[in-house]
């Protein structure tokens, strides 16, 4: 079995190693120049984990594990485009560094790259393979409108919210399980298992960073804390803050979020008290909990042994903070 930074090698060797021979460069610098920020590379390490708890083997893997990878960056790609953002990984976005038209195009064939890349794989998994993707990438898509959607609601409800972060987050990382595992050898059966326990850490890995956000460590989680509360985003934690606060709450929390004047300390340090008083961060580490418990139902499921896992099991507990 091959250690979780033995597959990151991996993974970073071969994104450094792909050739953009193409012209006009102008279209393929801008692809570059976003996959060498680096990041993570959290889902094709997952797909190539999830194929080695099956095969040896795990090259066969390689080019739709980078596929998938150049897939999620188009996605960030676009989300920086639609949120204006200047900087992703602490450098300028695309967009910024170029120019909005140049975001669109060199997005669109990141995504057909993805598709090439995903389709060379042995032919009999062809389709399967396609089929998760294609699902995937459109629920992606839905994901992210509603989260749009939400901006301009005061009216989010949990289980809407719960969808939203499904489709936007949880199907992708799901769709890495699944796919490595098919590749890998395992049966449907298991496939499945591992897909529908990639949505529960998907889960599970956004409310984290929705908690992160608010009571992490600068440092350690890479941008300033209480950016959700300065943008009134309708997080969980501010999902179950209203399920609770008292109708003088409420009042207080609206006067705040629309008074243009109030210091973005004040702000954050007025709603961090109401989480406090409502006890949302611990429902918020109760929700994590719950959804790493069915994940790990999933996986003990699996028609493989506790030590084939272990390494698997690790890397998600690693993300979600369980080990340093």
């Amino acid at each position: 079995m091959y250690s979780f930074e033995q597959i990151l090698q991996i993974v970073e060797s071969h994104i450094e190693q792909i050739k953009y021979n193409r012209p006009p460069q102008s279209l393929y610098l801008p692809v570059q120049y976003i996959l060498s920020l680096g990041g993570k590379r959290i889902r094709p390490a997952l797909m190539l984990m999830s194929c080695n708890l099956y095969s040896d083997q795990v090259e066969k893997a390689l080019q739709p594990a980078i596929g998938i990878e150049i897939f999620h960056n188009f996605t960030l790609l676009h989300d920086d485009l639609m949120d204006e953002a200047d900087k992703r990984r602490n450098q300028l976005t695309v967009h910024k560094k170029w120019n909005g038209n140049t975001a669109i195009l060199s997005g669109d064939a990141m995504l057909i790259l993805a598709y090439r890349f995903i389709g060379d794989t042995q032919p009999s998994l062809l389709k399967k393979m396609l089929d998760v993707f294609t699902e995937t990438a459109l629920e992606i898509c839905e994901g992210q409108q509603y989260d749009m959607d939400f901006e301009r609601r005061r009216d989010v409800s949990e289980d809407e919210y719960l969808e939203m972060i499904r489709l936007k987050t949880a199907v992708l990382i799901a769709c890495c399980l699944k796919s490595g595992a098919l590749i890998g050898g395992a049966s449907d059966e298991d496939a499945d298992r591992l897909y529908q326990s990639g949505i529960y850490i998907g889960l599970a890995f956004q409310l984290q960073d929705d908690l992160l956000d608010t009571y992490g460590d600068p440092y350690t989680f890479g941008k300033n804390i209480g950016g959700d509360i300065l943008c009134n985003k309708k997080t969980f934690l501010h999902i179950k803050m209203m399920q609770s606060a008292s109708e003088l709450q409420k009042e207080q929390i609206f006067n705040i979020q629309t008074d243009t004047n109030c210091r973005p300390d004040e702000k954050i340090a007025t709603v961090k008290s109401i989480y406090e008083s409502l006890g949302v961060r611990k429902l918020t580490t109760d929700r994590i909990q719950h959804y790493y418990n069915r994940a790990m139902q999933e996986l003990t499921g699996l028609h493989l042994s506790a030590d084939r896992l272990q390494t698997l099991i690790g890397t998600i507990e690693l993300l979600l903070g369980r080990k340093s």
